[in-house]
């Protein structure tokens, strides 16, 4: 059956819900899971989410897409019973395209429709066992946006240059690289001017190059008006294990920009929930090339704000990625060193702040001297090098190390791709500036402020570019009294160093 309709009055699931996620999740194909990226949401944050709503008409038609066992609809539909007008109608799309999970998404509509309620609402539901990227593009290709409201948790997945959703999305003009964002974008396609799409996703889509298409998308159709933020990373699907990093997103079809509702959690209990508004401006700010969605802290003189407030070209500095990918030069790696050799660094060489070569490792200490090799080595000089991955709990996201050509006095360095390395100009930097940019880097004022707009582990030398720094007479002072205070530095003395303000 490709569609089922069901009627009556809308009734509460009451607590068996989360009951039935559990038993539903067991009885999948682990490996379709994987495949397909199904994580099915919590009852307390399917209530969360429908509680974010603010319009409720004598009509809604609602989309649930990716709807699994139906628990946000089953959240909304007890929402629109406490807040609609009385005798309104409640018309439901939900796709899902599991056979499992069908199964309980239409027991679970059908309990929806059971007359329950002494308000009277009317209630529709309708099935649809078809693929959502496939149908949502069609249908928003006719250009008929219909849906008053959405809410959506859905599927995690990257998707291929060539796989057919992405095709199917680029027939809309949404040009995306995974599932959940193709899913979010059809979404807002698909609604009616002012309709409400309520979506819990991964923080993912708010930085990087690759996501930019789709943020540009996102921002032209829709207004930001509410972002909710699980402050532990393992929280939201902790049943599934899942350790990306979530966010719910409230978004207004056709709205103009406008405060933007903060709200903040350290896990799905939801038990310290605090909020605040701040302008749309520090969301995303109107110089950002890259339209950034940025979620501020509160903290005050983060960098982009007062002393903080350069970019890297201003500074006359560069960050790159290393440019040795270890597999392409592999015909020339060497275990050890040896005359006719450079250095080849990478992220396992840095120990406590020290760096340690060469060691016994199975990936190499050194690229011999080729004219293939030289292309991707600098000079010796003083470089700062950030990792470009962290673990998933571990306090900071950005650590950095500097190099110092007197621990390694060798005419050539060879950085490798999972290093990050400020330069300049492809040459080394002043040693008190190339300590003072580490200094800062691990400081907790910068590691904060790369959150705001980083949700992922990954630190790319764009989010680096993105960062905001003190001017270079600043991270000169920092690089002086670090050596003043000798290396290696704690954490509290690098903190009490960038908190400092210069001169004192």
């Amino acid at each position: 059956m490709s569609n089922g309709l069901v009627r009556g009055s809308a009734g509460r699931l009451g607590e068996t819900i989360d009951a039935r996620r559990a038993e539903a999740a067991s009885r999948l194909d682990p490996r379709e899971r994987s495949r397909l990226g199904q994580f099915m949401t919590p009852t307390a944050i399917a209530d969360f989410m429908a509680a974010l709503f603010t319009h409720w008409p004598r009509r809604a038609v609602l989309l649930d897409p990716g709807a699994g066992i139906g628990s946000l609809t089953a959240a909304f539909a007890e929402q629109f019973r406490k807040r609609a007008p009385s005798r309104a109608t409640l018309e439901v799309h939900a796709y899902e395209i599991d056979p499992v999970l069908l199964a309980y998404l239409r027991r679970h509509m059908t309990d929806m429709a059971e007359p329950a309620t002494d308000r009277g609402l009317c209630f529709e539901g309708f099935v649809h066992d078809r693929d959502f990227v496939a149908e949502a593009s069609f249908l928003s290709g006719m250009g008929a946006p219909r849906f008053t409201h959405a809410i959506l948790n859905p599927p995690y997945k990257k998707i291929a240059t060539t796989s057919v959703h992405r095709r199917l999305a680029h027939t809309v003009g949404l040009e995306t690289v995974n599932l959940y964002s193709a899913f979010l974008g059809l979404t807002v396609a698909l609604m009616a001017e002012g309709g409400e799409v309520v979506a819990i996703v991964p923080r993912s889509f708010c930085n990087g190059v690759y996501f930019e298409p789709f943020r540009r998308y996102l921002l032209e159709r829709a207004a930001i008006r509410h972002i909710h933020v699980f402050d532990s990373r393992t929280s939201a699907f902790r049943d599934d294990a899942i350790l990306q990093e979530n966010i719910i997103l409230r978004l207004v079809r056709g709205a103009s920009p406008g405060p933007v509702t903060l709200s903040f959690s350290q896990d799905a209990s939801l038990h310290d929930l605090v909020t605040r508004e701040v302008p749309f401006t520090e969301v995303v700010h109107p110089d950002d090339a890259h339209a950034f969605i940025r979620i501020p802290s509160g903290t005050p003189d983060l960098p982009g704000t007062g002393a903080f407030q350069y970019t890297l070209a201003e500074l006359g500095l560069m960050v790159s990625t290393g440019p040795v990918v270890d597999f392409r030069l592999r015909a020339h790696a060497l275990p050890s060193p040896r005359e006719d050799s450079a250095p080849l660094l990478y992220a396992h060489h840095f120990r406590d702040g020290h760096l340690v070569w060469p060691i016994t490792h199975k990936k190499p200490n050194a690229l011999a001297l080729t004219p293939e090799t030289r292309k991707a080595l600098l000079p010796c000089g003083f470089y700062t090098l950030t990792r470009r991955f962290s673990s998933k709990e571990e306090r900071r996201r950005l650590v950095a190390f500097v190099v110092d050509p007197a621990e390694l006095p060798h005419p050539l360095y060879g950085f490798e791709n999972h290093l990050n390395v400020f330069h300049a100009d492809k040459a080394g930097l002043p040693e008190d500036l190339a300590r003072g940019l580490a200094v800062y880097l691990n400081s907790s004022v910068a590691d904060q402020a790369f959150r705001v707009f980083s949700g992922h582990t990954q630190v790319n030398a764009g989010d680096l570019r993105a960062l905001r720094y003190p001017d270079r007479a600043t991270l000169t002072a920092y690089g002086r009294r670090a050596k003043d205070s000798g290396l290696p530095l704690a954490q509290e003395t690098i903190d009490a160093l960038v908190e400092r303000p210069r001169g004192r």
